[in-house]
Formats: C-alpha cells, structure tokens, sequence
C-alpha cells in the first residue's frame, strides 16, 4: 500500500529544494490526476494544495507553475476523452477498466445526467475527474464543445488548488 503521506512530504521536500521544479510538478501531478485508475495512485489534490505555499515562500512566480498544472490537466482529461472515444461500450469489458466498473458506472451516470456541466463539475470531484471525461468520449460529446469545457475548468480548477495556499503565503509576507 502507498504511504500518500510520506509520497507528499516527499514532493514537497523536492520542491522547497528545487523550486524550479514546481512547473513540471504541477504538470506531472495534474496530467496524472486526470488519467483512469492512475488518479487512483497519485495524491495530485492533496499534494497540489500542499505545492502552492511552497512555492510561493520559495519565491517561484505563480503563473508558470498555474499554467503548466492547467496544461496538465487539460491533457489528462483530453486522453481520457480519448480512450472512452475509441473504445465506446467496449471500455466497460477492458482491462484495467473492467476493475473500476463502479467508478466508470457513476462517472457515465454523471455525465449522461448533466452532460456538458457535467464534464464542468465533475473536474473538481477527485472520484468522477477521470472518469466523465471518458464517458464523455465514450458517448461521443463533439470534441469541441468538450475541449471548451475541459480547458475552462481546467483553469478554475488549477487556480483553486493553487491559488489561496500562495495568496496566503503572499499574506502573511513570507
């Protein structure tokens, strides 16, 4: 079983000594976040939120480290998109899916509920993040409308785990 614990403090440690890091960081923790059964082994939120006091104590700007967690999250999102487009109904009998049936079940449920809300909300709901988008996929949602909404909650959704651990940090003067 994985320590998510120690996996965080171990990040965070990395960053508060390498802070040029934190960009890639934030991608790699982001883009995993967003992957099928992936996400399920990457504390992403809980070590994203633990990132952005580091990295502003570490005097490392802001936007870089937000844009690259947004690029993260956004490809992440776009590849499971992906997946459930070419595999459609048969991503339900595939393995690793077929593992995670529960998850992929609400994730569908989710998303033939709310549809292009649905794509919205659900990136900030850690157990639905990758699975609406590869429900989406699966029940072919036009690419268009759903790179739209991945990109725009992506970005609300980056400045939310990063944002107030930085503000408050810039607070407080350190």
């Amino acid at each position: 079983m994985v320590d998510f614990h120690a996996y965080a403090r171990d990040v965070l440690a990395f960053v508060e000594a390498h802070a040029h890091y934190a960009p890639y960081i934030g991608f790699l923790l982001a883009f995993c976040e967003s992957l099928p059964i992936v996400s399920l082994f990457v504390p992403g939120t809980f070590v994203l939120l633990g990132l952005s006091p580091v990295i502003a104590a570490g005097g490392v700007p802001f936007l870089p480290v937000w844009a690259a967690t947004v690029t993260g999250a956004v490809l992440g999102d776009s590849v499971s998109f992906w997946i459930g487009f070419h595999l459609k109904g048969s991503a339900r009998q595939r393995w690793p899916l077929n593992r995670f049936s529960e998850a992929l079940a609400r994730g569908e449920h989710f998303f033939l509920r709310y549809g292009t809300l649905g794509v919205f909300f659900g990136r900030f709901s850690g157990p639905l993040r990758p699975f609406v988008p590869l429900a989406a996929g699966m029940f072919a949602m036009p690419i268009s409308r759903f790179q739209m909404v991945n990109l725009t909650s992506a970005m609300l959704w980056a400045l939310l785990m990063l944002g107030p651990g930085a503000a408050a940090v810039k607070a407080l003067g350190y």
